[in-house]
This record gives C-alpha cells, structure tokens and sequence, in this order.
C-alpha cells in the first residue's frame, strides 16, 4: 500500500474519532455533572425534584427557564386527583389562566415511565402542547406512557425529597371551585416560590 494512501486513511480514522468524541461530549457533560433539582415551597410545605437533564432536555431546559423567571411563584395546584396524580403550574390564585408561550416537543419516548413520585408535563390533546403545568404521579400510572401507536406524557424528572408533603397535597378535598367543575382543592395550595438547586443553579438555561 502506498505510503500517503496509509497516511490518508490514519487521518481520516482520527478525525472520524474526534467527530464521534465531539459528538458525545454534551451527553457526557449531562451524565457525569451532579443532579440538578428544583425546590418547590408551597403553603402545605416543600418538595424537590430531581431533573432528567439527559433524558428529557429540551422538557427540563423549559422548566429551569420557567422557574429562573419566578413563573411559578403565586401559582396554585388546581387538580388534585387522589391516587392519581396533582397538578400545578397554569392558574394564579384569583383562579385565572397565565400564558405559557413556549410549548415543548414531546419527549415521552425517553425510556422514563410515569411511576409513583415521578414529575411529568401536562399537555392537551395535541402530543407537542405541554408548557409550564406539570404533575406529579401518586401511583403507578402506565396508561400515561407512550405505546406505538400514540404519544404519551413526558417524564422528566422525580422526587426525592417531600414526597409526604405531595400525598398531603393528594389527600386534599377537592370539588367545584372557580372555574372548575370538580377535582380542586377546596382550600387553596400555593406554590410561594420555585427555586433551582444543584447543577442548573449555576449553569444557564437553554434558550428557546
């Protein structure tokens, strides 16, 4: 074999290499830095979630962006389903809507389930709809993850600290207030303030 023909293809070899490197190097960086995790203080008491950066970025990117603009804060949980899930992050406590302009692509295929203590985002009818609200699962719930034949609703984070202050949460009575028909709360539970801590405290949010 000719002498440069060998060296060409060395070449080639390790700049394949280095694409490769290069290429996995974001997936590695998100793998390996600490968990990044979210403190949620409502007026029941706190709960951390801990972010699936690499499983669910783009869900987890919107989120941090959200919480960094004290979206959450005066925020109330306006669906509380027991031994399912509760919900939070779309009305105020005057019981109005607040607007969301950023919608997420749907990353339910990630390989993460909707079991009990994990946070997934709320979506409508459309797959590609989820924003700001998001749910916490009291049980085991299967049917909200995806099958091959339909979208299902993204997992991207769990908690890991106050899993009693959600029960508590999930125990709540609940019926017809505002503008809903039934499964609110009947006294009001706030969120008072949404804080990052761990890795996304000091590293900046993707942007949209």
């Amino acid at each position: 074999m000719p002498h440069h023909v060998s060296d060409r293809r060395t070449r080639l070899a390790l700049l394949g290499l280095l694409l490769v490197l290069i290429g996995l190097a974001p997936l590695a960086h998100a793998d390996d830095g600490a968990p990044s995790q979210v403190r949620i203080d409502t007026n029941l008491g706190s709960f951390t979630i801990e972010l699936a950066l690499a499983r669910a970025p783009l869900t987890c990117a919107n989120f941090i962006n959200n919480v960094r603009a004290g979206y959450y804060t005066g925020t109330v949980f306006h669906r509380v389903i027991s031994n399912f899930v509760v919900q939070a992050g779309g009305y105020d406590e005057k019981f109005q809507a607040k607007t969301a302009t950023v919608t997420v692509a749907n990353e339910s295929g990630n390989g993460l389930s909707n079991k009990r203590g994990t946070v997934g985002l709320a979506r409508g009818e459309s797959p590609h709809s989820g924003n700001a609200q998001f749910y916490v699962n009291l049980t085991d719930n299967d049917d909200l993850d995806p099958t091959p034949l339909r979208w299902g609703y993204a997992v991207f984070g769990k908690i890991v600290e106050g899993m009693d202050v959600v029960e508590k949460i999930g125990h709540s009575a609940t019926g017809s207030v505002g503008p809903w028909s039934r499964d609110a709360p009947l006294d009001v539970i706030v969120i008072k303030k949404a804080e990052i801590v761990g890795a996304a405290a000091a590293a900046p949010a993707a942007a949209h």
